[in-house]
């Protein structure tokens, strides 16, 4: 099972600003849907409570929500109290690429502790104020394997970039 990461980041390494996104960039959203539909996805609590609840759970995906509180429910997606048992979960059901879809806590765990095999990220070309940072990547661990650039447009604030990095085997 292929362990991935999705991000959308800003230069700066913010990921979130007072539990939202610091931008709207409607084909981040999309691209998002499409890489991560049919999938397993792992999210900590509050980066799933910050999904708007008519959104809750994502649909055509099985959303995994991480949490320590073992009370916590969240109405059609499957709680577990901690990461190593979302994967687990996702292992048994035989995916083929799992998701780790936030927040930065999570990101930081699954980065740390090397689980994650592949990286899709979304590179804000902007500064942004926020209070939510994605990890620093060291560059000798990753290959960057594709780029797709997007200009800023009526629709998107910024430029932005589509970048898919792996792990070398």
């Amino acid at each position: 099972m292929i362990v991935s990461a999705i991000a959308a980041v800003a230069e700066n390494g913010i990921i979130g600003r007072s539990g939202d996104l610091p931008w709207h960039l409607p084909d981040d959203l999309k691209y998002f849907q499409r890489i991560t539909k049919g999938h397993h996805v792992i999210t900590g609590r509050k980066n799933y409570e910050s999904i708007p609840a008519k959104y809750r759970p994502l649909r055509d995906r099985v959303n995994i929500v991480v949490s320590r509180n073992p009370h916590y429910e969240a109405p059609g997606a499957i709680v577990v109290d901690s990461l190593g048992a979302g994967l687990e979960l996702a292992h048994l059901d035989r995916e083929t690429e799992v998701f780790i879809i936030g927040g930065g806590q999570i990101y930081r765990e699954a980065l740390t502790m090397r689980l994650v095999d592949r990286l899709y990220l979304t590179i804000v070309h902007a500064e942004v104020d926020g209070d939510t940072h994605f990890p620093l990547l060291d560059p000798d661990e990753w290959q960057e394997r594709s780029r797709d650039h997007h200009p800023a447009d009526e629709r998107h604030a910024f430029p932005f970039s589509f970048v898919v990095l792996e792990r070398p085997v």
